[in-house]
């Protein structure tokens, strides 16, 4: 259920051992653009983006945060989409990272999840979609553990890297098709 807090301004929706998506501020998305990931991770590095557009309502850009605080972002959008492959609008399109300091250690799921939850709830879509850098094992295991499964991959037009897209159908009534537990 949705729960507006003053204190952000608006959404705020408590999931999975304290985390919580809430909007995106001008400060979250400064620290974003900052962050620097260890290679090959650096494809996900976000210093060419714009804090005034992932701070923006229409970017599709929520902030992550726990007690300690910002610990992540998640998008719903074109934004989830990599340049050479090919989409359509039959699933919503979802992205997203941790904190460098934070990956590796296991709470990449809880990230994730928080973020379905909300797209779910937020979006209604007949199914998520993910794209991922094809040497991301550790990424491509936590979503298929959520019930993603493989339609495709493609190189990215940008650098000619090799991406995998996902896709977990969701059920009419906003169930996850696999309960969110579960693989298909």
């Amino acid at each position: 259920m949705l729960d507006c807090d003053r204190s952000t301004g608006g959404l705020r929706l408590p999931f999975n051992d304290g985390v919580q998506i809430v909007p995106m501020t001008a400060t979250y998305a400064a620290e974003i653009v900052t962050w620097r990931y260890p290679a090959p991770y650096d494809c996900y590095d976000m210093t060419d983006a714009d804090p005034a557009f992932l701070a923006s309502a229409d970017s599709g850009f929520f902030a992550l945060v726990d007690g300690t605080g910002l610990i992540g972002f998640r998008s719903f959008g074109p934004d989830g989409q990599v340049p050479g492959g090919v989409y359509d609008d039959s699933a919503l399109d979802t992205g997203g990272g941790l904190r460098p300091d934070l990956t590796g250690q296991g709470r990449g799921r809880e990230a994730i999840r928080t973020g379905l939850d909300f797209g779910r709830r937020q979006f209604g879509p007949e199914a998520f979609r993910v794209t991922i850098a094809s040497f991301n094992i550790r990424a491509r295991r936590v979503v298929a553990a959520l019930g993603f499964r493989a339609i495709g991959s493609f190189r990215a037009s940008t650098d000619g890297r090799s991406y995998e897209m996902l896709i977990r159908p969701e059920l009419p009534d906003g169930i996850p098709l696999d309960g969110g537990n579960r693989k298909l």
